[in-house]
């Protein structure tokens, strides 16, 4: 496999006036992945003497290319179990049958994951990689160093070739793209089921960037930002928020789980990793959308594409409109307590439409 350069100059390849805002919000959202990775596995699974082995550059090239050569079949597989979860939603949406072409859907997901590996075989400057497998009050830590890029490297490097493909299937129909990020997600955990433990979660770490990048309108916040004044007090607003976003996720997951415990939706209870790690993604996809209205100046991306997507969504996936609107709620809460009045002021009234939108009023329980 080649090896190309790693990420190009985000600055040099922007047009004045977005030069100077964009690097700033994507390095900022880059540097909020957490390089010291977690393991959901029991720690017997995985071996410790072999995260070097793993992360070598010729290991890492034998697996991009045996999951390369899994990737159509993978990829089938996928449609048909997307197709089965929301085809039933094009006559109950009135979306039209034409805007969903399996084979561009297929094209476009396989290209992404290309892309992901293709970055995951570069060598970027040697680093220590930590790995937290601390289990049942066990504390044990894997590290090493390696040349395996970051994980926020493969975020800037990325980000346009999502943001262009998340273009051109939200400006036709904002639903669509639920049938990309759908396929995308099954396919690489196909693809992941072909690994050993530890080396699931270091691909993954990887799929996951795409992952929020599909769901999240990030490239179209970055261009918002280039439109505004480095000072401009929406885009310190957001400069604000961007970095606490996980962790202000994590704590609306943690008081969910306490609130519906027993919860149980299409992949699960609450508290099963599939479950969390999608959870916690879309309470980010929530925040990411509130820093674009406010960057817009504008509720339209919320009105035209989150609130359509989470109605042909969430229903399909056994989320109910009471959990969102408890997230949303929590959500809320944690913005006001973590961030200066003066910023809280630009996301209030986006808050209150998206409390307003999402009301039992407007979605009661069926």
């Amino acid at each position: 496999m080649s090896r190309q350069p790693l990420v190009d100059n985000p600055a040099k390849n922007s047009q004045d006036p977005t030069s100077k805002s964009v690097p700033t919000l994507a390095n900022i959202w880059a540097k909020k992945y957490v390089q010291n990775l977690q393991s959901d596995s029991h720690s017997q699974d995985i071996k410790s003497n072999s995260l070097s082995e793993i992360l070598s550059s010729e290991r890492r090239v034998a697996t991009a290319a045996n999951l390369l050569q899994s990737l159509r079949f993978s990829s089938a597989q996928a449609w048909a179990k997307t197709e089965n979860l929301l085809m039933g939603q094009l006559q109950a949406h009135g979306i039209s049958a034409d805007l969903i072409d399996p084979w561009q859907i297929a094209t476009d997901s396989r290209f992404l994951l290309e892309q992901t590996l293709q970055v995951y075989t570069q060598d970027a400057d040697s680093r220590l990689v930590e790995l937290d497998l601390s289990a049942d009050g066990q504390d044990r830590k894997l590290e090493c160093y390696s040349q395996l890029p970051t994980i926020g490297q493969l975020s800037v490097a990325i980000a346009q070739s999502v943001g262009k493909i998340r273009k051109k299937y939200t400006s036709v129909d904002p639903r669509a793209i639920g049938f990309v990020s759908m396929q995308f997600h099954y396919s690489g955990q196909m693809l992941l089921d072909l690994l050993p433990p530890l080396e699931q979660l270091m691909v993954n770490s990887y799929f996951k960037v795409i992952d929020d990048h599909l769901y999240m309108p990030l490239q179209r916040c970055y261009e918002a930002a280039g439109n505004l004044e480095y000072d401009d007090i929406a885009l310190e607003s957001v400069r604000h928020l961007l970095p606490l976003t996980s962790e202000l996720a994590r704590q609306v997951s943690q008081k969910t789980l306490i609130m519906y415990s027993d919860y149980q939706c299409h992949s699960g209870v609450l508290s099963s990793p599939q479950v969390r790690v999608s959870s916690l993604r879309d309470i980010e996809m929530f925040q990411v959308y509130l820093c674009l209205c406010v960057l817009e100046k504008s509720v339209a991306s919320i009105q035209q594409e989150l609130f359509p997507l989470c109605v042909m969504l969430y229903p399909s996936l056994k989320v109910s409109w009471e959990l969102v609107r408890t997230l949303l709620r929590l959500l809320s809460q944690e913005i006001h307590s973590h961030l200066d009045s003066r910023y809280v002021s630009e996301f209030e009234p986006y808050l209150t439409t998206l409390n307003e939108m999402f009301g039992d009023d407007v979605l009661p329980e069926a």
